[in-house]
């Protein structure tokens, strides 16, 4: 029960955030809380920090990575094309906005593409006219797709990293796996969101109102470099996954070099259009913090107990078959991250399946689906991930407010069939490979 409370507080303190304290200080204020209640020891925070630095560090240099595209134009020089490709026919412009978002997720990170993708979506629709039904069709579409198309890579969401990094899956392995099923997702989540808002869309829009893609270009150099760099750096993941070495340091070495570009480091920063240090500025620094926090608070309740029910739980639905056992871990991972935010939820999966005793092909499969319950579950409430809620605070800056009643009541329809789909897939695709 002390375990229990101190996570408690400690989750309201980081959605709440009192005093601009920020998610990394309020998470580390219960992980200290824990250490000098005996709920953790010092031993666990190795244990823990072993787990996430890696993860952690990977997300930064991914949202550097990001931010310095960003204000070179990079996304928004894409969403322009993908508008022009529209040809002024809203009913195509839909899903190419939604295929967009889930390119950028897979190579972005879910944060990366709900938050640098949402502002330029949100620009190019008020260029257009939209009437404000339509205008949060895209809006709606372009968050969601975000988290539900993170899967294909282990660098597109913080989960992937701290679940292949824990279970020693490759990137080549966990790509084999989760690309097939990510297409499902994406496939699901059109045919979802389509149903859904597909009235909404108007049939044509005026494409003479968009500007020309090349004039949103605002560092040519840094746009030139972009892609050979991220193409080189998807070589690299496949390459360097084999000897073993972090994701980290792969992920960071192509940050730096962008940083260098950025920056045009080797004349002194002349000629400089990015700012290198309003990137830096701009990281998630908090989410170091955030990471060792949460989880050794997390840990906590896994040594108290929870662990252990959750284990049991699972070895209940193993023998059930495979494909409930797939079904029933994903959405019971996907129910414990809307309550408890899939960052912690992760690691309570991963403890559990890691202590479960059932056969390795099931295993397996508990692995990924565990994955995909953190991946997609947080839809179901605002507090699932802190991609949503942040998503949600750059949503009201820019005048668009979604209630929390009326997030949950879109994300309660749409999140379980796409959820469901997802897991079906992976229960038959993974077998076969």
């Amino acid at each position: 029960m002390l375990a229990l409370a101190i996570f408690v507080v400690t989750l309201v303190l980081v959605i709440w955030q009192p005093r601009g304290l920020g998610i990394g200080w309020s998470a580390l204020g219960g992980a200290l809380v824990a250490l000098l209640m005996g709920v953790v020891h010092l031993s666990d925070v190795v244990v823990v920090w072993d787990i996430v630095w890696d993860a952690t560090f990977t997300f930064v240099a991914l949202i550097i990575i990001s931010l310095i595209l960003d204000e070179a134009g990079f996304f928004a020089w894409a969403a322009l094309h993908v508008a022009r490709w529209g040809n002024g026919r809203g009913h195509l412009l839909f899903p190419l906005i939604v295929i967009l978002g889930a390119v950028i997720a897979a190579f972005f990170a879910n944060d990366g593409a709900a938050l640098l993708l949402t502002p330029i979506v949100i620009a190019i629709l008020l260029r257009l006219n939209f009437e404000p039904p339509a205008a949060l069709a895209f809006i709606i579409a372009t968050g969601f797709v975000a988290d539900t198309t993170s899967l294909p890579l282990v660098i597109s969401n913080l989960v992937n990293i701290v679940s292949a990094n824990y279970f020693n899956i490759s990137f080549d392995r966990y790509a084999a796996v989760m690309v097939p099923v990510n297409l499902v997702s994406l496939a699901a989540t059109l045919g979802v969101l389509w149903i859904v808002f597909g009235r909404r869309i108007p049939k044509h829009y005026p494409v003479e109102n968009l500007d020309e893609p090349r004039l949103a270009v605002k560092d040519p150099l840094v746009f030139k470099a972009a892609f050979p760099l991220l193409a080189t750096l998807l070589v690299a993941y496949f390459v360097t996954a084999p000897l073993g070495i972090p994701i980290a340091f792969v992920t960071g070495a192509a940050a730096v070099l962008l940083m260098v570009i950025a920056g045009r480091w080797w004349q002194q920063g002349r000629g400089a259009v990015v700012s290198v240090t309003g990137a830096l500025r701009g990281a998630p620094w908090q989410i170091v913090l955030f990471s060792i926090g949460m989880y050794l608070v997390v840990y906590g309740l896994g040594n108290a107990g929870l662990t252990h029910y959750g284990a049991l739980a699972l070895e209940w639905l193993a023998q059930q078959g495979d494909v409930v056992a797939t079904l029933g871990t994903g959405f019971l991972s996907a129910i414990v991250a809307s309550v408890m935010n899939n960052m912690p939820s992760t690691l309570v999966g991963a403890l559990a399946i890691d202590q479960a005793q059932v056969p390795a092909a099931t295993q397996e499969l508990m692995i990924y689906a565990n994955v995909i319950g953190n991946d997609l579950g947080p839809k179901f409430t605002p507090i699932g991930s802190l991609a949503t809620l942040l998503w949600l605070h750059v949503l009201a800056g820019k005048g668009y407010k979604i209630g929390w009643g009326q997030y949950m009541k879109i994300g309660l329809v749409i999140t379980p069939p796409v959820l469901l789909a997802t897991l079906i897939a992976l229960a038959f695709w993974l077998p076969m490979l």
